[in-house]
């Protein structure tokens, strides 16, 4: 997205990557074509005493917030329309390819249901799923977040002839995977603690005071 001010920084997109688990080679990365306006994010904070009612520890938590995010993302056609020699791929799909990058997200790789078919068609007693490409939410450099795509809607509002998409809106529901979430030493749980740590240093570079409260010291 350009500003209109020949000097003014240029600003990053969000996106999606995937990576392999145990290489954390980048298997595909999907741009967000806009920024959505808004990012939303819910932390459901895990309390160790809240189920039991305890009062000795209903200071401790067991573990990070349970933490979801849900945003609204535009794809269009429209730029790249205007100008067809130079994406003839829009011309010929619309945005379809970015649609199916992002539902490629919550589908299993179709290698893997084959070769699972083949296996209980020869009598295998025990299939294992297959793990999934790690999916990050990456929000600039200081959120790159392991998540799980909880949901996914795409409301698809205008086409081509063809009846390709050209104009779209994407609801992304994602749900953030702790330590607490994967194995021990899964990169998906290194990548939250350096995420948590980010935290910590943030919110350690700031502090208010006392007086701004009306107040002098605790009682």
């Amino acid at each position: 997205m350009t500003t209109g001010f020949p000097r003014s920084p240029k600003t990053l997109s969000g996106g999606i990557v995937l990576v392999d688990p145990a290489t954390s080679a980048v298997r595909r990365i999907v741009v967000l074509q806009y920024n959505p306006d808004t990012l939303s994010r819910t932390l459901q904070v895990q309390g160790s005493g809240a189920e039991s009612g305890d009062r000795v520890d209903v200071l401790r938590l067991k573990g990070a917030p349970v933490q979801t995010i849900k945003l609204d993302a535009e794809l269009d056609a429209g730029d790249q329309l205007e100008q067809p020699d130079a994406h003839p791929q829009a011309v010929q799909l619309g945005i379809a390819p970015q649609i199916a990058a992002l539902e490629a997200c919550v589908y299993p790789a179709s290698a893997t249901v084959l070769a699972n078919e083949a296996l209980a068609a020869s009598g295998s007693l025990e299939i294992l799923p297959a793990e999934a490409a790690l999916t990050l939410f990456v929000w600039g450099a200081r959120r790159i977040l392991p998540v799980r795509v909880a949901e996914l809607s795409v409301t698809e509002e205008a086409f081509d002839p063809a009846l390709n998409p050209i104009r779209a809106k994407v609801t992304l529901g994602l749900r953030v995977l702790g330590t607490n979430d994967v194995p021990r030493g899964h990169r998906a749980a290194a990548l939250f603690m350096a995420h948590h740590q980010s935290i910590e240093r943030l919110a350690a570079s700031t502090s208010g005071q006392l007086a701004a409260l009306g107040i002098g010291r605790l009682p």
